[in-house]
Formats: structure tokens, sequence, C-alpha cells
């Protein structure tokens, strides 16, 4: 027969934790109410209150109702959003195709700042990249090759 049970029946005797120093060898039992645990969050900016089993049904349902106005008004200002960003492109595209200078214009301005940002190898580095690079280049070039001797040879052999 185990002491488990009995532990357990001490520790729910009490209502929550306890310690047994001599009946139950100096084990440790638990008992948790059962407690709605929060929700893992969804990634949205508006998260959940996590809600306690001792909260009214009222405040429950207030907080819900709530909750529900706000994502209705969120899911309201994420379509103007996208409306608006639908008209912004749309305006664009037409002052792209009204000005192709403009455009090409604002292209190598983009690209000028993007290349800004970069950030360049010394010379010892570039040095060191390049020997790298012809050496590996020189070690493939060898491989394939050789491959090709090796198999030109072999297929002379077999038909000859």
């Amino acid at each position: 027969m185990s002491d488990e049970g009995d532990a357990a029946n001490d520790a729910a005797s009490d209502g929550g934790a306890s310690e047994d120093s001599s009946a139950g060898g100096g084990r440790t039992a638990l008992v948790t109410k059962s407690v709605m645990r929060p929700q893992r969050p969804t990634g949205k900016r508006s998260r959940r209150r996590p809600v306690v089993a001792d909260e009214d049904a009222e405040d429950q349902e207030s907080s819900t109702e709530a909750e529900a106005g706000k994502e209705e008004s969120a899911k309201k200002d994420a379509a103007k959003s996208a409306n608006a960003k639908k008209q912004k492109k749309a305006n664009k595209s037409a002052v792209r195709a009204a000005n192709p200078v403009i455009f090409v214009y604002n292209y190598l301005k983009q690209v000028v700042a993007e290349m800004r940002k970069v950030i360049w190898p010394n010379r010892k580095q570039m040095l060191t990249y390049t020997s790298v690079v012809l050496v590996f280049l020189a070690f493939m070039v060898a491989l394939v090759g050789g491959a090709d001797v090796g198999l030109s040879k072999l297929v002379m052999l077999v038909f000859g």
C-alpha cells in the first residue's frame, strides 16, 4: 500500500498546501482551486483581462461587452485604414504612370540611400574574400575536370 493517497487526503482535509513532518514522510501536497487560466496572447494589441474565479457574473458580462465594443471599433478602424491604403496605392500608380522622369529620379534617389547603408569592406578584407573565391573556384574546376576525364576514360574502356 502506498502512502501517496494518505498525503493527498491530509492535504485535501487542510484545504490547502500542507507539509507532513512524520506521517507522509516529509512530502508536500498541493491542492489548487480550479481557476480559469488566461489565454495566451494572440499578437493583437488589445489583450483580454484574466478572469478571476471569484469575480461576479455582472462584472464578467460588462467586461465582455466592453471588449466586444473595442473589437468592433478595431475592425472598423482596420477597414478604414485598408480603404485609405488602397486609395494611396491608386494615387501612387497614377503618379508613376503620369511622369516617368519623377519615377526614375525617385528610384535613383532610393538606390543611393540604400548604397549609403551598405558596410563596405576595406582593402584587406576585399583581398581576403577575393582569394577565397579564387581558391574555391580552382578547386571546383579541378574536381569537375578530374571527374570528366575519369568518366571519359571509363566510357572508353567499357564501350572501347
